[in-house]
């Protein structure tokens, strides 16, 4: 038997798709045709976190990814995956009201929504409710995904802060009955 060498990861998005089986990548590239048409112009699409991603970039947003400062900030991931095809869109994830109004629009189309918290798998573009997903990047511009962002931050990492505990009580004053 003879072993070959893994095919190394794709570092751009044409080779991300040019690895794909024609029927998989027509469904990307229709639902990737989509997302270019109603995208902000401040993200940026390239290869991230092994698919294809859309992101707002150090330029526009120089803190980066607060998991790793290194990366750009995540905003949309489009994938295919063993059994099917995926879209996640952070902002759909991240506000509820973001996710109701998705799913209004995607409701519209008549076509049935296979999706988790944030990822929406499907098998072929028309399984896609392509004005839905058109509608969710248009209504994002990176500048307000960031504020989005921050904000969500912000209020993660307030919630985590302790409560203040009460001021200790000195050994004399344990030892007294409280007043009321």
């Amino acid at each position: 038997m003879v072993e070959t060498e893994p095919m190394p990861a794709p570092t751009t998005v044409a080779q991300y798709l040019k690895a794909l089986p024609a029927d998989r990548r027509a469904a990307l590239e229709a639902v990737r045709k989509t997302i270019l048409a109603n995208l902000d112009g401040d993200y940026e699409e390239g290869i991230q976190y092994g698919a294809i991603g859309y992101y707002v970039p150090h330029r526009v947003f120089p803190a980066g990814y607060h998991c790793d400062p290194k990366q750009p900030l995540p905003f949309a991931g489009l994938a295919a995956r063993k059994n099917y095809l995926t879209l996640s869109i952070m902002s759909v994830y991240g506000s509820p009201a973001e996710r109701a109004q998705f799913e209004a629009d995607w409701a519209r189309s008549g076509k049935k929504l296979r999706m988790g918290k944030a990822c929406i798998e499907f098998r072929t573009a028309e399984d896609v409710a392509l004005d839905a997903v058109g509608a969710a990047f248009k209504r994002m511009p990176a500048r307000r995904y960031v504020e989005f962002y921050e904000s969500a931050i912000m209020s993660r990492s307030a919630a985590k802060k302790p409560a203040s505990k009460p001021a200790k009580r000195s050994a004399k004053a344990a030892r007294l009955p409280k007043t009321k």
